[in-house]
């Protein structure tokens, strides 16, 4: 049986994010396909009624997901005021690729002039991909393999979206077009970098508990994607990734400690949509007002969705010393990670 993974040597030193420079309305990807919800008789409003995402982020044309992260990854190298020889593994977690190969990872450890010594790699798990890496790196620290490990993740929405309205637009379109496409319509985009160091070198103290994680691939095939076309069932997607959540908190219960909404400060959510919230809420009985959420400016930003979601947290004053922090997201797959922090 999978054991929790359970820590008292390893913080998350720093935390630094780049968004892009175009917001992109929910009115205006509307407006591109208006001819077509008029024709299958769609009410327009609906993609920000229905999701509470009012705007999501494009970067500029032919933008690599290794160029923002490699941004991202320069800010929090600075911010956590190490040089960059100090990083024993760099992992990429985007689900947004430059190439099929080689690892976008080794992209940007060349763009950063990381040492030979340096490890890096690629981990895909959809948007569970940067909790995963988290754990990864606890691991190596706490093995002593270095003191200080580096997550970056960069993700661009502009070339699906596109391509889907463009095939939206078509006269065959029908009303399970429109669905199956429904959710690519939420994506955003981002980019996020995060260093976690050994307890006996961190200056933030920011320590990570532990974290339990479990799986339902029952349902892996509800939401299939590539670089142009993403199709998904949002409804059996909430449904039963909730469920699984919901297993997944039970699990925390008895693993983490103080794993409870009583005593969790502040939730951090990969986030999806407004509905997909409230139906979390209602099912684990957390407290609304508990959630720092930004999916109604940002959309679904993936696997940089949590982290980006963590670094605002903290610029708005959400954050105290020895606030509890659950950091929670469920993922294509299914999978579902959560993980306990003591900031």
């Amino acid at each position: 049986m999978n054991k929790p993974l359970l820590t008292e040597d390893v913080c998350i030193e720093a935390v630094a994010y780049e968004l892009p420079p175009h917001r992109i309305s929910s009115v205006k990807i509307e407006e591109e396909i208006a001819e077509t919800m008029a024709r299958l008789g769609l009410e327009r409003g609906q993609l920000e009624r229905l999701t509470g995402i009012r705007e999501r982020r494009f970067w500029d044309p032919e933008t690599q997901p290794s160029e923002v992260a490699t941004r991202a990854a320069e800010r929090v190298i600075e911010r956590a005021g190490i040089s960059a020889d100090r990083i024993g593994c760099l992992i990429n977690t985007s689900v947004c690729r430059d190439y099929i190969e080689p690892s976008t990872a080794c992209l940007v450890h060349g763009n950063l002039g990381l040492g030979p010594e340096c490890i890096n790699y690629d981990v895909g798990n959809a948007c569970l991909g940067f909790v995963n890496a988290m754990s990864t790196i606890t691991l190596m620290i706490e093995k002593g393999l270095m003191d200080y490990g580096l997550i970056v993740d960069g993700e661009g929405s502009r070339q699906v979206i596109e391509a889907t309205l463009k095939r939206l637009r078509r006269p065959e379109t029908t009303e399970k077009d429109f669905r199956e496409n429904f959710a690519t319509l939420t994506l955003g985009s981002g980019a996020v970098a995060m260093i976690l160091a050994h307890r006996k070198v961190s200056r933030s103290g920011h320590r990570i508990n532990g974290a339990v994680t479990r799986a339902d691939t029952r349902y892996s095939r509800l939401c299939l994607g590539q670089p142009d076309r993403m199709v998904a069932d949002p409804h059996r997607v909430l449904v039963h990734g909730v469920e699984l959540a919901l297993e997944t908190w039970k699990d925390a219960q008895g693993s983490l400690p103080d794993w409870d909404d009583e005593t969790i400060d502040l939730y951090v959510p990969h986030q999806v949509s407004q509905r997909n919230m409230e139906v979390l809420n209602r099912t684990l009985g957390l407290t609304p007002e508990k959630h720092h959420l930004n999916f109604s400016t940002l959309g679904n930003v993936g696997p940089a969705a949590l982290p980006i979601t963590l670094a605002q947290a903290e610029e708005s004053g959400r954050l105290h010393a020895g606030s509890h922090i659950a950091l929670m997201g469920i993922g294509s797959g299914l999978n579902c990670s959560m993980m306990s922090v003591s900031w």
